[in-house]
């Protein structure tokens, strides 16, 4: 199957719906979002067992639930790294080098294995199925043009054999497959699977918005410099200087390193900003109907799972295009406004636009948001990955 089919608006089912195949899939963790795919996946095939370098990373305050899960924990090495884009942020993240993968592998014996990213695990996975005569692999790589700027040219080399020799590869949307694609990668192996949610509570939200809700705008993330909200309030803050008589409430839920700063920089500035700290997902729910318009001013996302929450709650997204889903999702005008976090002009010009919409045009906006996400459900992300896996195992 062709890359591109996977942009249809809607879900692309296998002819076969059932796989006699023991998969493998070995990542850092698991984040809640992804757990409706994986047991909707392991009822498709003959067998799943997932393979992760930890349980939850430091900095993710979510809450741990394999239920209905194989999973395993490998032996794994774990440093603190901090990466410097070209454009000037700074991403801090963890480096795992789990050194068990090939005897784990070789006990389970997978007819398939699934690696993400393209570092250390997926070479040793490489290795075990050069070794295996059954097994493929199935390179998962969660990654964008912008998250892989500033790459090296030895990096890129191993990168390039990886996917050279990858029976699949999955990427979250189009400029995923663009980079690896530039690497090698063959466009027929290279299958589209967005990060998607389990969104039926999200989508029976009220689709209207009245009084002061509908233009009450919305940020559910970190606080970290990576996620662009420093740079959004910065220019809320001078639209703010050009309206001295409009005020525009923005609700701000997550935590981070640039909690105390963000919320010292909005009172000074006399910004009308609520910092609701970390909810859960079933709480932040509620929290969606309350506002009229998510914002999502990321410097670096390889998807935003965010953004198709926002917009199955009917919320237009005013956006970055280092998201993949706002490249993806976001029509300009029709269901949201995108425009680039590291261009102050462009953001100011585009906030002015979001906020100065019409009540029955924010409306229609609510609606075509609605729609364009009905499609990314679990099932279709496990169908896309099954569809995937199947092409692997017939090469």
């Amino acid at each position: 199957m062709e890359a591109s089919q996977a942009q249809q608006a809607v879900p692309v089912k296998p002819d076969v719906l059932f796989l006699p195949l023991r998969v493998a899939i070995l990542t850092n963790f698991i984040p809640p979002y992804l757990l409706p795919v994986l047991r909707r996946l392991a009822s498709q095939v003959a067998d799943l067992h997932i393979f992760v370098s930890t349980e939850m990373e430091a900095d993710r305050f979510w809450k741990l639930d394999w239920d209905g899960l194989q999973v395993t924990i490998q032996k794994t090495m774990t440093t603190t790294v901090r990466r410097r884009h070209p454009i000037g942020y700074s991403v801090p993240g963890y480096l795992h080098f789990s050194y068990d993968t090939i005897p784990l592998l070789s006990r389970y014996k997978p007819n398939v294995v699934i690696s993400s990213q393209l570092g250390p695990r997926t070479m040793q996975s490489f290795l075990y199925c050069k070794m295996s005569q059954d097994a493929r692999l199935i390179t998962w790589a969660d990654l964008s043009e912008q998250s892989e700027c500033g790459t090296g040219k030895a990096r890129s080399a191993i990168r390039r054999i990886l996917l050279q020799s990858s029976d699949a590869i999955l990427v979250n949307g189009s400029s995923g497959a663009r980079y690896v694609e530039r690497l090698g990668a063959r466009a027929k192996v290279v299958f589209r699977v967005p990060f998607v949610r389990d969104m039926n509570g999200l989508s029976s939200l009220p689709a209207t918005r009245e009084g002061a809700v509908n233009r009450r705008l919305l940020y559910v993330g970190q606080l970290i410099e990576r996620k662009g909200i420093h740079l959004f309030l910065a220019a809320l803050a001078r639209w703010k200087h050009r309206h001295p008589q409009r005020s525009s409430e923005c609700w701000i839920v997550g935590e981070g390193p640039l909690h105390h700063d963000l919320e010292r920089s909005a009172r000074s500035q006399n910004l009308d900003v609520k910092f609701l700290g970390f909810m859960p997902f079933d709480d932040i729910f509620r929290i969606y109907g309350s506002a009229g318009i998510f914002v999502f001013p990321t410097l670096e996302d390889t998807w935003g799972v965010v953004v198709n929450e926002a917009m199955a709650a009917g919320l237009p997204v005013l956006g970055s295009r280092f998201s993949q889903a706002v490249e993806e999702l976001v029509e300009d005008g029709v269901n949201g406004w995108s425009f680039r976090p590291d261009q102050p002009e462009e953001m100011d010009v585009t906030l002015e636009r979001a906020l100065n919409t019409s009540e029955a045009a924010l409306q229609q906006m609510r609606v075509a948001a609605r729609s364009r996400v009905a499609h990314l459900t679990p099932e279709f992300a496990a169908n896309r990955m099954l569809e995937a896996i199947a092409a692997a195992s017939q090469c």
